[in-house]
């Protein structure tokens, strides 16, 4: 609420109901969104039109979830791992995060070494398929 007793951006105001602010601009139409089974009716953003698609993970595909340094590596191209076998350590925020392999397969590559900076999502790891 403003100092004059009004409420801004579609606020609710003390009688419960809501008023908008008038910005000379028209209101976008409601649209249908479908989340699973039930549709909503709402305003889509430029933001949610313009995000970036989601794309399911490859699990052949070990990424950092976090920025951070290569400690140590454990495992090396072309050998065969058992799934929760140490592959390697990220230090990030001063903690050291052990990855375990999430499948058991053939390392195909190794896309970092030792000292190495990564950032978030950076593609650590990659198993044969």
């Amino acid at each position: 609420m403003n100092r004059k007793g009004k409420t801004q951006s579609g606020g609710s105001n003390l009688r419960g109901g809501s008023e908008a602010v008038k910005t000379g601009r028209p209101e976008p139409a409601l649209e249908p969104l479908q989340i699973g089974s039930a549709v909503y009716d709402t305003r889509i953003t430029g933001k949610f039109r313009n995000r970036k698609p989601w794309v399911r993970p490859d699990p052949r595909q070990v990424r950092a979830f976090i920025p951070g340094n290569i400690q140590k590596i454990f495992v090396k191209e072309g050998m065969e791992v058992e799934q929760g076998t140490p592959l390697l350590i990220l230090e990030a925020m001063k903690m050291r995060n052990e990855f375990l392999s999430p499948l058991s397969g053939k390392i195909k590559s190794i896309h970092v070494s030792e000292g190495d900076q990564v950032p978030k999502n950076h593609l650590l790891i990659e198993f044969a398929g």
